[in-house]
């Protein structure tokens, strides 16, 4: 029998559109808790790959209507972000490590299609998933932490992320001719293959 979590139909990442059909495992955030410090570091490579993720999109796809400044704003956001999350890594005495690569989007990347009309809407769909479960895991982080400055600091973060999830729908629409319902269709696939991402990865101290 599978352990994944029972698929809910509650809005887990927010009042966006991206509903995630399962919740993060309950073990997850006492895990995340108790190495804060590992969480903080991945925590940082995270903002990194937002910021350059957005840059990549306005590179690749500079014609869509409203992506380019809408990629800049969000590559400056994230790249604030990071720069707030390496300010609280020195401030434990902590250091960037290398990089060694996040399990769970490169998961979500094999759901990518090839044809470029295809993988456009793909990549945008995978940018709002990623933004949604992210929305999901700092609101639990804000809940649990016992420091109210990183709390609100965490709080603030998960707003942010259920904006950006927002935004990359809206596009993902966009670049699909502004049907809503085949980009609905579509998401609804990626977010059960999401889920099973998730069970695959296991719980570890990551955001994702």
């Amino acid at each position: 029998m599978s352990s994944r979590p029972t698929p809910s139909r509650r809005p887990l990442s927010g009042e966006g559109p991206v509903i995630l059909h399962s919740a993060t495992d309950p073990r997850w955030l006492p895990l995340a808790l108790e190495h804060f410090d590992a969480v903080l570091v991945d925590h940082a490579h995270c903002e990194k790959k937002a910021a350059a993720n957005a840059l990549s999109l306005l590179q690749a796809y500079p014609d869509l209507p409203g992506l380019p400044a809408q990629m800049a704003r969000l590559a400056r956001e994230e790249s604030a972000h990071l720069a707030r999350v390496l300010d609280l890594m020195e401030a434990r005495g902590l250091t960037l490590t290398k990089d060694s690569g996040d399990p769970y989007a490169q998961g979500l990347q094999k759901l990518v299609r090839t044809p470029a009309a295809e993988r456009r809407t793909d990549r945008l769909l995978v940018a709002a998933i990623i933004e949604a479960r992210s929305c999901e895991r700092l609101s639990l982080l804000a809940e649990g932490l016992t420091d109210p400055a990183l709390a609100r600091f965490y709080a603030e973060l998960a707003q942010s992320e259920d904006g950006h999830q927002s935004l990359f729908f809206r596009l993902a629409v966009t670049a699909s001719g502004g049907a809503d319902a085949p980009v609905r269709e579509r998401m609804e696939w990626m977010l059960d293959h999401e889920a099973r991402v998730l069970e695959d990865i296991g719980v570890r101290a990551a955001i994702h």
